[in-house]
């Protein structure tokens, strides 16, 4: 199978850099996998797991929201925040889970607040497949 090659950054560090044989990602619109030979694309990202399967690996990571690129034989992901799902802190992404779910209550009724209640239901997708897959 051919490979490719991945980049994955945050503003905080360089969390992984290496081949791939396939990458999912969790896309704005939805997910989406990307192999060697993609037409290019440009897209932006949702909180969510990231998936890098190379050479028998499987390796799996939590971003907060970002942007992919993908072009020749490169993906480059820039994330908001990133770290590999074993290192994630489940308990800080439970507390702004609670603080979000005090505070949209008293926003006023506007496309801000729609972005946000649909962050807050991003974010609770993500806390539940994160607690349930540590809990293997």
């Amino acid at each position: 199978m051919s490979t490719f090659e991945v980049s994955l950054v945050c503003p905080e560090a360089l969390v992984f850099v290496g081949d791939a044989d396939q990458v999912d990602l969790p896309g704005a619109e939805g997910d989406l996998g990307v192999l060697a030979g993609h037409a290019p694309i440009v897209t932006g990202l949702r909180p969510g797991i990231i998936r890098v399967i190379a050479h028998g690996r499987d390796e799996k990571f939590v971003i907060l929201g970002g942007v992919a690129e993908f072009s020749a034989s490169s993906l480059n992901i820039l994330a908001d925040s990133a770290s590999p799902i074993n290192e994630f802190d489940v308990a800080e992404l439970k507390a702004k889970i609670e603080e979000m779910e005090r505070a949209v209550p008293t926003r006023p009724v506007s496309d801000e607040l729609d972005r946000e209640i649909e962050l807050l239901d991003q974010y609770k997708t993500l806390h539940q497949f994160v607690t349930v897959t540590s809990a293997f």
